[in-house]
C-alpha cells in the first residue's frame, strides 16, 4: 500500500516593491522640492512634511493591506505605532516651528523660570549709550560705534550674566543700568526690570492676558518703549500701558484692541509703541480710520486715530520726508503714512500679497520709502513726494519691485548707500538705485540684524553671534561665537559696549571688546 505524500503549505513571501516605490517616489519629490522648486522655504517645508506624512500613510496602507505578511505580525506592527504615536504625544510636545516652518520637538514636562526676589527700585538716569526702544536710538537698526574690536580670537566677548527668562518675542529696552523686557508667566504677560550688568531682577508688573500658539510662539512680541521715565509697552492682546521706569508702577493703561474693536492679528499685535516729540504714544490697533490710535504720553488720553488698514506685525517708523514729519507702517495692503499731531492719512502705496508683514519700511536718502516682506514675496521702493501745490495730494512712485530682499523677520539696515538684510535668511547686499544684489552669502536663518559703525551685528536663528562688514565688495566674516542655545527670533539691543540678547527661553548680556 503506498503512502500518501504530505505537502507543508509555505507562507507567500512578502511584496516589498510597493514599499520600494513610495520610499522611492517621496525622495525624488523632496529632491525636486528643494532643487527644482522656485518657491519660498516656507512652502517647501510644508511641502517637504505633507510628502513625508503621505507615504508614511502609504506605508501603513502597504503593511496592512498589500505586504503579504502574516496577519499576526500586520497588528503587531499597527499596535507598535499606535503605542509609538501615543507615547509621543504624551512625552513630547510640538513646542513650535522655526523661520522655515519646521517643527521643533520639545519634552514636554518642563518647569517656568522663576523670577526669584525683586531688589527694587531701578535707576533712570539717561546716558549717550541708551538703547530706548526697539531697534536702538534712532528706530532704525543703526547704533553709534563704541570702538568695539572685531578681533573675537583673542579678545572674546565676556559673558557677564545669564539667566532663565518667560517666553516672549520681545527685546530689551535700555536705559542707564536699567534694562526692561517683556515675558509670559504664571498665566499673564509680565513687563520686568533688570539691572544691566548682573542681571539682578528690579521690579515686575504684570497683568492677565496670555497669548498662546504653536506656531507662532508663546507670550508678548513687542519690545518696551522708555521716554521720559515711563516704559511704555502693548501686549499680544492690544493693552497699551505705561509704567514708571523707577519702580514698575502702573501710571495708565488703554485696551487698544477692545475699546476700538479691532481685529486682533492673527500671531497677536507685535508693533513696539512709537513716543512723538511731541509727547504722543502711537501704536497700530487696526481697522477703517484707525490704523494708528494716539495716546497722551503723560495722561493716557486719546489723542487720534488714523490711516486705514488691517494691522499686520511692524512697528510705527517716524520719517521726515520732504521736510514733513510722519509715521509710517506696513499693513495688511499699504505702506501708509499720517501726520504726527492730528493722524490724517499723509499717503499710502499698494502693497497687497497675502502674507504677513513684519519688517518695519525704512526711509532712504531723501524721499525714498523701502519696504520688504518675506514668504516669496520681496521688497519694493517707492519715491514719496509733497504736494506740488497747497490742497494738493502727495504722489508716490514705485521705482523698482524685487524678490532679491524677502524680509520675513529680521528688519533691514543701511550704511554708503547699501541696503543689508536677510533675504530669507541668507545676508544679501542690496543696490537701492536699482533693486539689484551686490552679494548673498551666508545662511544665518530668520535671525536679526543691527548696525555697528561699519559692522553688521548677526543674531542667527539658530542663536550664534556673527560680524559682517558692511561693504558691497564681498560678503566678509570677521568674527562669530554661539551666545544662545535655541531659537532666537528676538531682536538684540546694544548700550555701548554692552549686547543684550534673548529668546523665549533665555536672556544673557556680553561685554563686547573694544580696541586699543
Amino acid at each position: 500500500m503506498n503512502a500518501t505524500p504530505s505537502h507543508s503549505t509555505q507562507p507567500p513571501s512578502i511584496r516589498w516593491w510597493p514599499a520600494a516605490v513610495i520610499l522611492l517616489l517621496a525622495v525624488g519629490n523632496v529632491v525636486r522640492i528643494w532643487l527644482g522648486d522656485d518657491s519660498d522655504a516656507q512652502a517647501q517645508t510644508m511641502r517637504t512634511i505633507g510628502t513625508v506624512l503621505l507615504a508614511c500613510l502609504l506605508l501603513v496602507l502597504w503593511v496592512m493591506l498589500a505586504s503579504r505578511l502574516p496577519w499576526r505580525r500586520r497588528l503587531a506592527v499597527l499596535a507598535a505605532l499606535v503605542v509609538a504615536t501615543g507615547s509621543a504625544a504624551v512625552l513630547f510636545e510640538i513646542e513650535g516651528v522655526t523661520g522655515n516652518l519646521v517643527p521643533i520637538v520639545t519634552w514636554r514636562f518642563g518647569g517656568e523660570p522663576v523670577l526669584g526676589e525683586l531688589s527694587g527700585s531701578a535707576q533712570t538716569a539717561t546716558t549717550p549709550w541708551d538703547s530706548p526702544q526697539f531697534l536702538g536710538p534712532r528706530r532704525d537698526g543703526v547704533f553709534p560705534d563704541a570702538g568695539l574690536s572685531t578681533d573675537w580670537e583673542s579678545m572674546p566677548p565676556r559673558e557677564l550674566w545669564r539667566r532663565e527668562v518667560g517666553d516672549a518675542w520681545s527685546g530689551f529696552a535700555v536705559v542707564g543700568e536699567t534694562a526692561v523686557t517683556m515675558e509670559q508667566r504664571q498665566g499673564g504677560e509680565w513687563v520686568v526690570a533688570y539691572v544691566l550688568k548682573s542681571g539682578e531682577p528690579l521690579w515686575s508688573h504684570s497683568i492677565a492676558e496670555v497669548y498662546e500658539s504653536v506656531i507662532g510662539g508663546h507670550g508678548p512680541r513687542a519690545t518696551p518703549t522708555i521716554a521720559g521715565g515711563t516704559v511704555f509697552t502693548y501686549g499680544s492682546s492690544g493693552v497699551l500701558r505705561a509704567l514708571s521706569l523707577a519702580d514698575g508702577r502702573l501710571l495708565w493703561h488703554q485696551d487698544v484692541q477692545q475699546t476700538h474693536g479691532a481685529r486682533i492679528p492673527e500671531w497677536g499685535y507685535a508693533g513696539s509703541p512709537l513716543v512723538t516729540p511731541d509727547g504722543l504714544v502711537v501704536v497700530v490697533a487696526g481697522g477703517d480710520g484707525q490704523l494708528f490710535v494716539a495716546y497722551d504720553a503723560e495722561t493716557g488720553e486719546k489723542a487720534w486715530q488714523g490711516g486705514s488698514d488691517s494691522a499686520m506685525y511692524a512697528s510705527p517708523a517716524w520719517m521726515e520726508i520732504g521736510g514733513v514729519p510722519q509715521i509710517v507702517t506696513l499693513g495688511d495692503e499699504f505702506v501708509t503714512s499720517v501726520e504726527p499731531r492730528a493722524g490724517r492719512t499723509l499717503w499710502q502705496a499698494e502693497f497687497e500679497t497675502g502674507h504677513p508683514k513684519v519688517a518695519q519700511p525704512m526711509q532712504l536718502k531723501g524721499d525714498l520709502v523701502l519696504a520688504s516682506a518675506g514668504y516669496g514675496v520681496g521688497s519694493k521702493l517707492y519715491r514719496v513726494s509733497p504736494p506740488a501745490s497747497e490742497g494738493a495730494a502727495w504722489s508716490v512712485e514705485k521705482l523698482w519691485d524685487s524678490p532679491r530682499l524677502k524680509s520675513k523677520f529680521a528688519n533691514f539696515v543701511q550704511r554708503d548707500g547699501v541696503i543689508y538684510g536677510l533675504d530669507d535668511g541668507v545676508l544679501v547686499a542690496i543696490d537701492p538705485q536699482t533693486g539689484e544684489r551686490h552679494w548673498k552669502k551666508g545662511r544665518y536663518g530668520h535671525g536679526q540684524i543691527l548696525l555697528v559703525g561699519d559692522t553688521i551685528l548677526v543674531q542667527s536663528e539658530d542663536g550664534e553671534l556673527l560680524l559682517v562688514e558692511a561693504t558691497p565688495e564681498e560678503h566678509r566674516e570677521l568674527a562669530r561665537m554661539t551666545a544662545l542655545s535655541d531659537k532666537s527670533w528676538n531682536q538684540p539691543a546694544l548700550s555701548g559696549r554692552y549686547l543684550l540678547v534673548r529668546n523665549h527661553k533665555e536672556a544673557a548680556v556680553y561685554e563686547l571688546p573694544i580696541e586699543g
